[in-house]
């Protein structure tokens, strides 16, 4: 898999690719994470990526020209699945999307800023807007780090245990179980009986049963779904 991500801010993306999972499926060829200085196909020696918005307002509004241009330049080397929008007013992110995702081969993904972008861009070039959640940030980056890290762990290979993600929480919309490790006992809190039996078929009864109250508990919505 390949992510193109258009960012004004560049510098707040580099950590997230450079450590834990991310690094390691960077480093085995099993994803590539570009990131491309939307200030690089700005104008002027300032090199202008925003302006006022039409009709008044407070905050700045990211152009059409400069988006289109690396956009563009993107789209005449390669083919692309998906050109994400990451933006809070869409439908936000979840593991079924994340899940899709994983299955592209090619993405491209434009932060916000600011105010947002010209909504020329989202009409013209946006194929997905995906939202992280119900807030706003200073920008799209952390957004996208959060979509890169939820897709690019799914990919075949990354994960020591590749069967770890199918039980994740929202894979079958349950949250996941209660999980327990050693010792047995501490302060007098005790690992459930059944999880030290060594009878899987009980031990899976129990997590699914366990699964099913936590969410009706925590998430009575997901039930619904």
């Amino acid at each position: 898999m390949r992510i193109d991500i258009i960012t004004v801010e560049p510098d707040l993306l580099r950590s997230p690719f450079e450590n834990s999972m991310m690094k390691r499926a960077i480093e085995k060829n099993i994803a590539e994470v570009h990131l491309h200085n939307l200030r690089e196909y700005g104008f002027g020696n300032y090199r202008q990526i925003d302006d006022y918005q039409f009709g008044g307002g407070a905050g700045m509004v990211l152009m059409i020209e400069p988006i289109a241009k690396c956009i563009e330049k993107l789209q005449s080397e390669r083919d692309y699945d998906e050109i994400i929008y990451m933006t809070p007013d869409a439908k936000t992110l979840n593991q079924t999307t994340a899940n899709t995702l994983s299955l592209k081969e090619n993405i491209i993904i434009l932060t916000g800023h600011y105010k947002g972008v010209d909504q020329r861009v989202r009409d013209k070039f946006i194929t997905k807007e995906i939202s992280i959640g119900d807030y706003v940030l200073t920008g799209g980056e952390l957004a996208a780090a959060v979509l890169c890290d939820a897709v690019i762990r799914l990919i075949p290979g990354v994960l020591g245990d590749e069967t770890s993600a199918l039980t994740d929480s929202f894979q079958d919309n349950l949250l996941s179980p209660p999980v327990y490790t050693r010792p047995s006992e501490y302060d007098g809190m005790k690992v459930p009986e059944v999880l030290l039996s060594g009878n899987f078929p009980k031990i899976e009864e129990w997590r699914s049963e366990q699964a099913y109250e936590r969410t009706k508990e925590i998430r009575p919505d997901l039930l619904d779904e």
